[in-house]
């Protein structure tokens, strides 16, 4: 069973473009760097070559991660959101009472919220 993400067009445009960084860049790299360690000798007693191997591995775990992301990807359609509900894509503002400071916040899904800077919320479900 695949588990489906929703994204905006944004979000989506920024995964393909860590998928395309890593491919196109990072990828060669990597290689780049077993190479330039295997040339230096001996690779049973090549510290140099086994931690590029495992950097190599770790880089396509992570590639796979975000191809199998992307094959899940669901654009969200802004223009067949209900705005007079708080949906996806909502923006919403909150107020505290005691000390009357507001703060806006748009709803996406939890794989593009950046709660650091406290730009976007997350975590919402569909029932």
């Amino acid at each position: 069973m695949s588990n489906v993400s929703y994204y905006t067009a944004d979000g989506l445009k920024k995964l393909r473009e860590e998928l395309n960084q890593l491919k196109d860049v990072e990828r060669p790299k990597a290689s780049q760097a077993i190479a330039e360690a295997r040339d230096k000798g001996d690779l049973s007693e090549n510290a140099e070559y086994d931690a590029a191997k495992e950097a190599q591995g770790l880089l396509e775990m992570k590639i796979a991660k975000l191809e199998a992301l992307l094959a899940n990807a669901r654009l969200i359609d802004e223009s067949q959101l209900d705005t007079s509900k708080v949906l996806v894509l909502s923006t919403v503002k909150i107020k505290n009472l005691s000390n009357n400071m507001q703060m806006t916040y748009t709803l996406v899904a939890e794989s593009e919220a950046d709660l650091k800077s406290g730009k976007n919320l997350c975590k919402f479900s569909y029932r």
